[in-house]
Formats: C-alpha cells, structure tokens, sequence
C-alpha cells in the first residue's frame, strides 16, 4: 500500500506542475528493451540528443509473475545498445527424489539499433539475438535472432499529436519458414491541452512478440495487441534532464486466456 500511494502521489504532482520541456523527443523501451512501443521497435534510438546515454527499465506482468529488468545505452547519437532479461517463472518437472525439478526458465535478450539520418521521419535499423532457456527437452538454451527496419513518423489526430512507428523484419529460429514480422502503432499525446503532455496512450499490434517465448504478449496464432497509458514524469522541471515514464499495460488484451496486465517504469540520464 505504501508503494502504491507513492506512485499515485507522483502522479498528482505531474498533473498539477507545468512540464518544463514538452518539445523535447523521449522514447520508451519495449518489454524485450528496445526503444519503441511495446512488441514493435520505433525509428528512434533512446537519446539522440547526447553522445552517451544509459535508460534503465522493468516491466511486471501481474497474471504470470514474470519480471523483466532491461538496460540500453545511447552511443554517438545514432547507435543503440540493449539488453533485456526475462525472469520467467521455473518450469517443474516430474523427476525423482534425488534430482532438482525446479529449472531455470531466464531468458537473455540483446539488441542493436542504428537510426538513419532522416528529416522528420526517423528510420533504424535493428536487430536482436535471443538466448532463450526453455529447457523443454532438457537440451539447454534456444538462439533466435531478429532483423528489422523501424519507421515512425509524427503527425496530428484531432489536434492532439500522434507519432506512428511501423516495424518489418523476419525472426530467425530452428526451423527457418516463410512468415515475415510486421507490427504498426502509434504515440498519442493524450488531450495536451488538459494533461499538459504528461499522458501518452499507446497502441500497438504486431503477427511477432518481444521474443519467441513471450508471456503475456504471444502473438503466435492470431497476433497481439497492446494498449496502455504512459506517464511522462519527465516533463516536470525538476526532471527534465532525465527520462521517466511510468506504464500502465493491458497486454494481449483480443485473446481470452492470455490477456495481462502489466506496470513498467523506464528511468534515463544522459552520460556526455
């Protein structure tokens, strides 16, 4: 409860204080660690207004009690590096007495990203290696990969402005198939006129999940979409130097039985 009131707190005082740099680009990170949406990777590296940056983040998905800590760093102003470790809950199996059924179910998640030069519109390019320990025959780790290109763009929706990412690529994984990766969605400042810029309500919906063992956001069979608010902390004065979203998630929410709800927070500081 003490936590609780502690986030509402925070969240009375970003309604009530007048952001200090609205115009200024902050990008969250998904739940594999990337910068963009939530499944879908942006245009957009995590700073771009610095030589070295560092973002740290967490999401908790409250249905399946999976944490994921993720790291990425902001370099030369167009290079990104990430890291994202999925803390699944462990697998049990029916083993005798003497051995251990409990078994390691993390999985390791590493990204690079390189934003193009572009006006406007920001376009990357991007991939991600997972190492993913399943352990479903007791064989070890998984490694799957993917490529991808990420555009997004900024415009208006009813006067409120909205930024739209669209994301293409392919997963590589045992045994290689046809299906290519698509996802689109958008950023949209949510009434700027009533929440100063705070509230961001984002969309997202991909046929591809953050990895290829996702919980919560498996996209195997019908696609998955997102939805949820993010609240821009940053825009207070106090912080406006650093990077501070709070994200409120409702995960996979058009298939029933895997639907979740999800709280994250992304905290960044520029280095130089």
């Amino acid at each position: 409860m003490k936590k609780t009131g502690c986030w509402l707190a925070l969240f009375g005082i970003a309604l009530i204080v007048t952001p200090g740099l609205g115009a200024q680009n902050r990008h969250g990170m998904g739940f594999n660690g990337i910068t963009g949406l939530y499944s879908i990777p942006s245009g957009y590296i995590g700073r771009n207004d610095v030589d070295l940056g560092i973002d740290l983040g967490m999401t908790y998905n409250f249905v399946n009690r999976d944490p994921i800590v993720k790291a990425g760093f902001s370099l030369f102003k167009w290079v990104e590096l990430t890291a994202a470790f999925d803390f699944q809950p462990k697998v049990n199996y029916p083993l005798d007495d003497k051995q251990n059924n409990s078994l390691n179910n993390t999985d390791i998640i590493t990204g690079i990203k390189v934003q193009l030069p572009a006006d406007k519109t920001a376009i990357a390019l991007g991939g991600n290696l997972q190492i993913i320990n399943r352990y479903v025959d007791r064989s070890g780790a998984e490694l799957a990969g993917q490529l991808y290109i990420a555009v997004s763009y900024p415009a208006e929706f009813f006067g409120m402005p909205v930024e739209t990412s669209l994301s293409l690529g392919y997963t590589f994984r045992k045994p290689l198939d046809s299906n290519i990766d698509f996802g689109m969605g958008f950023d949209l400042t949510l009434l700027p006129d009533v929440f100063k810029e705070f509230i961001h309500w984002l969309v997202d919906f991909s046929n591809f999940s953050y990895s290829i063992d996702p919980l919560g956001n498996n996209a195997w069979y019908r696609g998955a979409l997102n939805t949820g608010l993010r609240i821009d902390l940053a825009a207070i004065p106090a912080l406006n130097k650093f990077k501070f979203f709070i994200d409120v998630i409702a995960a996979d929410i058009l298939d029933d039985g895997n639907r979740s709800f999800i709280i994250g927070t992304v905290f960044g500081l520029p280095l130089k």
